[in-house]
């Protein structure tokens, strides 16, 4: 191989976002990937394609159910809804994802890498590369297995078998109450999978407030799916074809498969790590630019998963387009000041990150979802206006804002309902651009929709 300006290793998403980048500020890019060109969210994860390929269908069917007069009465064809899944994971094909790269001028090269030097990656099979401005780590995160005895003798799934399968379990176990614990306990339950959800907290979605998890929880259940709440797992064995779980209270279940979404982990063990002073396994500390702290020279960026920030994909596409164009201005000479909401820094990874759980109901949340101030305040409603009745008889949904008292502005929002994602962008406008309460109460939402909601939720304020 020859030398190039910068490498990227891991050509998922994220990769693919920082190559792009580079490239177009004048950089050749070398970009390794392993498995497929497009990553973990293009094929295998949840809150992203194929989960969401399997949850619409029965999203669909649920919502027509809602609305009197539409005639709903059939069920899933579930190998039509695995067809439909395969064609927008390209059938795990990546040709077409090569074929945009190479046409974008990005140098693609198949193979195993890891850091052997300042500013040097080795490819197992291919040799060396050498970057004269910088190496971009983004190789993702990987699911994290528990230290359950006997998990290591039974084959358990994680997101990935849990969103390839093409053949509906009879029974379905899923340890985790997080976005992949719920989104496939619900996937599969309405596919006909007789579903439990474990889940050791005393909640789901632990990280959102908690009516999200709540209202969650009552959908999974009118599915059919029986969420068990405070129920850790003692042991798991092999059994008659299937799986044996038993539990903390000395109980037992059967199941045909064990889904284990008890979170994921930054991807860095053997990556070479240790060759630059860094520790294998731990994720990369990285500045708002992308810079890895603790390797000297400007040369060593990170994004996406791997940093520990913000980890789902469209924030580590912005995190790395931030990332491409530092390295491309670096190259050129430019003095780079990280000015917070600048191209050259990923301030919206502390303020303004978001994320959808695309459940029915949904969630979607951006920014604080909880005050974190004596002079935050939330402000919760529940979405009870003209156009959430006409979208779904008997509509049952819940929004918060988390408003900074002293300057009037938007810091969070949650949305909790059918289609609720759709709200989430004007909210994240508000908070990034910080727009005044006042200013923002003459964004007249259009009648009826579910968006009077924002209305009704700076009335409630006091505006």
């Amino acid at each position: 191989m020859e030398d190039t300006d910068v490498v990227v290793i891991g050509g998922g998403a994220v990769g693919e976002n920082v190559a792009g980048r580079t490239v177009r500020g004048g950089l050749r890019t070398v970009l390794v990937e392993r498995e497929r060109l497009g990553g973990e969210c293009s094929y295998w994860a949840c809150a992203c394609i194929p989960s969401k390929a399997l949850l619409r269908p029965g999203n669909a069917l649920a919502a027509a159910r809602r609305v009197r007069g539409v005639l709903s009465e059939g069920g899933l064809d579930e190998q039509a809804v695995f067809r439909r899944r395969d064609a927008f994971v390209s059938h795990w094909d990546d040709g077409g994802q090569v074929r945009w790269a190479e046409d974008a001028g990005i140098t693609v090269v198949r193979g195993t890498a890891r850091l052997s030097g300042e500013r040097e990656v080795t490819v197992e099979g291919r040799g060396v590369v050498r970057a004269a401005h910088a190496v971009v780590v983004c190789t993702g995160s990987t699911p994290v297995i528990p230290r359950i005895p006997g998990i290591a003798d039974v084959p358990v799934w994680t997101s990935r078998e849990a969103t390839s399968a093409s053949t509906v379990p009879e029974s379905l176990a899923v340890l985790g109450g997080g976005a992949v614990g719920v989104e496939m306990a619900q996937a599969w339950a309405r596919l006909g999978a007789r579903v439990e959800l474990l889940e050791v907290g005393d909640r789901l979605l632990s990280h959102l407030p908690g009516f999200a998890g709540e209202a969650v929880a009552e959908g999974l259940r009118a599915d059919g799916v029986r969420v068990r709440l405070g129920t850790a797992v003692s042991r798991v064995a092999a059994e008659g074809g299937g799986v044996r779980i038993e539990l903390d209270d000395g109980s037992r279940i059967a199941v045909k498969r064990l889904l284990v979404a008890t979170g994921r982990e930054p991807a860095t063990t053997g990556l070479g790590l240790e060759t630059v002073g860094l520790a294998p396994g731990d994720r990369l500390r990285v500045d708002d630019t992308g810079l890895v702290s603790g390797v000297d020279g400007l040369w060593l960026y990170a994004a996406g998963d791997v940093t520990g920030r913000a980890p789902v994909t469209h924030q580590g596409k912005y995190a790395a387009r931030v990332v491409g164009d530092v390295v491309a201005a670096r190259a050129r000479g430019e003095h780079v000041r990280p000015e917070p909401w600048s191209g050259y820094a990923a301030t919206a990874d502390h303020r303004a990150a978001t994320q959808v759980v695309f459940t029915d109901p949904e969630v979607a949340s951006v920014g604080l979802p909880e005050p974190e101030h004596e002079s935050h305040r939330a402000v919760d409603l529940d979405i009870a206006v003209a156009g959430a009745a006409l979208h779904a008889d008997g509509y049952e949904g819940r929004a918060r804002l988390v408003v900074d008292t002293e300057r009037e502005i938007v810091l969070g929002a949650t949305f909790v309902g059918q289609d609720v994602a759709e709200l989430l962008h004007a909210a994240t406008v508000a908070i990034v651009g910080e727009v005044p309460l006042r200013r923002l109460w003459h964004a007249v939402p259009a009648f009826p929709t579910i968006s009077e909601i924002w209305l009704r939720l700076l009335e409630k304020y006091g505006l």
